[in-house]
Formats: C-alpha cells, sequence, structure tokens
C-alpha cells in the first residue's frame, strides 16, 4: 500500500509540472518571450534553462553531464522506491512520491529540452530574488523537507537509574 501511495502522488506531480511546463514554454512562448509579469514583483514568469543541478550547480552543457544528472536522479527515484516499500503510515509515502514525481518531470526536461525549464521567479520585499525554479522542484523541497521534519522516531526519555 505505501508503494501505491507513493506511486499515486508520483503521478500526479508529473503530470501537474509537465501540464505547467508544457504550457509556460511552449503554450505562452516562454522560451522565446523570456519574462512574462504575472503579479510583480512577487511572481514573475522568467524562463531559465537549469543544465546543472540546484541553481545551476554542476552544469556542464553536455551531453555527458545530461546523462549522468539523469542517471543520478534515475537512481534516486529507484532508492527511495526500494524505501518506500515497506514505510508504515500514509505520510512518508506522501513525500516520497513527491520526491520522486518531481525528480521524474525534471529528467523529462533533461531528455526533452537537454535542460530543466525553469520558471517561476518569485521576489519580496525589496529583495530581488535572481533564481527561477518549478513545479518539480517545489514537490522535491516540500517531499526533503516532510520525510527530515516526521521521518525521525520521537525522542524515548532516558531511563532513571535506580538509586539505592
Amino acid at each position: 500500500m505505501p508503494l501505491i501511495r507513493a506511486g499515486i502522488v508520483a503521478a500526479l506531480v508529473l503530470l501537474v509540472d509537465r501540464i505547467t511546463k508544457i504550457w509556460v514554454v511552449e503554450v505562452l512562448d516562454l522560451r522565446h518571450e523570456g519574462e512574462i509579469a504575472v503579479w510583480p514583483p512577487f511572481l514573475n514568469l522568467t524562463m531559465a534553462w537549469n543544465d546543472g543541478v540546484n541553481f545551476g550547480l554542476f552544469g556542464s552543457g553536455t551531453d555527458t553531464g545530461r546523462y549522468i544528472l539523469v542517471g543520478i536522479a534515475l537512481a534516486v527515484v529507484a532508492g527511495l522506491l526500494i524505501w518506500a516499500r515497506n514505510m508504515k503510515g500514509w505520510l512518508m509515502p506522501v513525500f516520497v512520491g513527491a520526491i520522486v514525481g518531481g525528480a521524474l518531470g525534471n529528467v523529462w526536461d533533461r531528455l526533452q529540452w537537454g535542460a530543466v525549464a525553469d520558471f517561476l521567479n518569485m521576489s519580496c520585499c525589496g529583495i530581488d530574488n535572481p533564481f527561477a525554479f518549478n513545479i518539480a522542484d517545489v514537490a522535491i523541497f516540500v517531499g526533503a523537507f516532510g520525510l527530515i521534519l516526521f521521518s525521525g522516531s520521537p525522542a524515548q526519555p532516558a531511563k532513571a537509574k535506580n538509586r539505592r
């Protein structure tokens, strides 16, 4: 059951990620427009092609680098799904599914376009954020944060020593 739950969440995340990317990149033609103000400065659509990992780190722009990142992402997905098989409860598989769906969404981008399509740019309060992200990135962040926050078992109180 946990694997089914993770799979359903992964499929939903992947679907929403693909729909938003196709809409923004191809329908709104953001790849040629570059930027569309939605609710300035809080939300703008800003096209950014990320051929690396977070914030473009380790980007090489080569096919070899792209396929290495695809391989790493698929290995992480496989590891998470193996781990999720024996999970108890419903919450942890949801977080795993969010990460898996987000990772697969970004893998799809790398295979289709050669880089991940990032387009959400948010700024606030006089801080101009130069970075963009996408729905897959949000799902990966929420999933990882949830796993970190909820994966630990509650602390057990130390047993008092008998003093005689």
